[in-house]
């Protein structure tokens, strides 16, 4: 029997042996779920969503020791990890309320037709989800994918097989058999699901394996929703708030170890202002210590991976090598663990590795421009990525119109991205395709079929 061994970034030790799904069990649990999927997707919707709804008293009863389990398998801050969970455990709801306003049937009327709009389940669905937020990015997929009628096929990430299937367990419970199946593996095994007799592919993870699954499911023109990397952007505009936008680059370059698919990976600072802005900067990271995600006065966990470290050395060796400034560098405790401190690097230059590829890791790159509007938007758009982006300046019409001219799906004017409960998260670019969350990021796990009728007297 082939395992995976499950490591606790925080010390490099085994902390389970864990069974790979074979090809052929894969194919059974394909099998069942599309076996299941007729039923399930008949089911009235109000029904259907309550059994879902169940969800959230579990998390919350069980919400200690999954956050316990999360901090074990990727080394998240206890305390944040716990933030996850019982967020999750409120919001699921919420997301639930949404999922039966996306379906509800819609009326479209003309003098003689009568037209009906549903909204109807694709079929099975393989869910496909990340480590870095073990609890919210497979609750984003499997919550609409099994709200909306469909069965699912759940991979978690290899680096977190325990909280995928505590997570499995525990939306499972009370639905019929069939309707969630889990698998566990590596990418081997979640190629072989992408191939299999699935209908639709919901996936969260980076660029490259987003376009292996692209090409994968072209043959049978599977449906896909792929949320992707980015190298988001923060201009700092020489008129702004060099406190609260210091604030937001360190914060949302360092929180969870740097490891966020939308953390800040690149900061333009209008050159007036650049040396100041530093001196905040570097001042700020100095709180950002790392340790053993039990321990609460550290502020961040270790990386989830030494590859993921290895990465993240190289781009800042690179860095320096190619003519960055060394700012801050914070220390790593002696340990077998994956650690690696945070980082303030300056006069980091376009071209540089650091400047194009996704780092993922605990570095505030700081590059100095002129102070041109234009300028800073040729930067900020300098990239393949599109997923999300920040702007700060004094000028709030100002910040508003380069809002407009920055190529992302979610952008903040004088403070970090996100908005209003809801919204859809838009990967543009190549950052995603397709998008997750809010009523029409939901539908996009249905098909819409209009049925029309001629109107008979009196209807």
């Amino acid at each position: 029997m082939t395992v995976l061994i499950d490591l606790n970034p925080a010390t490099g030790e085994c902390l389970a042996e864990i069974p790979i799904t074979s090809p052929e069990q894969l194919q059974a649990a394909v099998a069942r779920a599309r076996a299941a999927q007729p039923g399930w997707g008949a089911m009235p919707t109000a029904a259907r969503l309550e059994l879902l709804r169940a969800v959230a008293g579990r998390l919350e009863e069980r919400a200690e020791e999954l956050a316990d389990l999360i901090t074990l398998e990727m080394g998240k801050p206890r305390k944040q990890a716990l933030g996850e969970v019982r967020g999750w455990a409120k919001h699921c709801l919420t997301e639930l309320d949404e999922i039966a306003t996306a379906i509800e049937p819609e009326k479209f009327d003309t003098e003689g037709q009568s037209t009906v709009l549903v909204r109807s389940p694709l079929g099975v669905v393989a869910a496909i989800t990340p480590w870095n937020f073990p609890v919210g990015m497979p609750m984003q997929i499997l919550l609409p994918a099994l709200g909306t009628g469909n069965t699912v096929v759940f991979k978690p990430s290899e680096m977190v097989p325990q909280v995928g299937a505590m997570i499995a367990e525990l939306l499972g419970e009370g639905l019929p058999e069939g309707v969630l199946e889990l698998v566990q593996g590596d990418g081997s095994v979640g190629a072989a699901l992408v191939e299999s007799e699935i209908d639709m592919i919901g996936f969260v993870g980076s660029r490259a394996t987003g376009k292996h699954i692209m090409k994968s499911a072209a043959g049978e023109l599977k449906r896909l929703v792929l949320e992707l990397g980015g190298k988001d952007p923060l201009i700092v505009m020489a008129d702004a708030d060099l406190e609260e936008a210091a604030e937001c680059a360190v914060r949302h370059s360092l929180r969870n170890t740097g490891q966020v698919c939308c953390s800040v990976e690149r900061v333009f600072v209008a050159e007036e202002v650049a040396a100041g802005f530093e001196d905040l900067v570097a001042k700020k990271a100095r709180a950002w210590t790392c340790g053993d995600g039990f321990d609460e006065a550290v502020a961040m966990g270790p990386m989830v991976s030494d590859d993921q470290r290895r990465k993240v050395i190289d781009h800042v060796d690179a860095a320096l090598e190619s003519g960055a400034r060394l700012v801050w560098r914070g220390e790593a405790p002696d340990s077998p663990g994956f650690f690696h401190p945070a980082v303030v690097l300056a006069d980091v230059g376009e071209e540089f590795r650091i400047t194009r590829e996704e780092t993922f890791g605990p570095v505030v790159s700081l590059t100095t421009f002129s102070g041109d509007e234009q300028e800073a938007l040729r930067l900020a758009n300098d990239t393949p990525y599109g997923l999300g982006a920040n702007v700060f300046t004094g000028d709030t019409e100002r910040g508003l119109r380069m809002a407009a001219g920055i190529h992302a799906g979610q952008i903040g004017v004088n403070q970090y991205l996100g908005g209003a409960p809801g919204l859809p998260w838009v990967g543009a670019r190549q950052s995603g395709f397709g998008f997750l969350g809010g009523i029409e990021g939901h539908r996009q796990f249905t098909v819409p079929k209009s049925i029309s009728r001629p109107k008979t007297a009196g209807a």
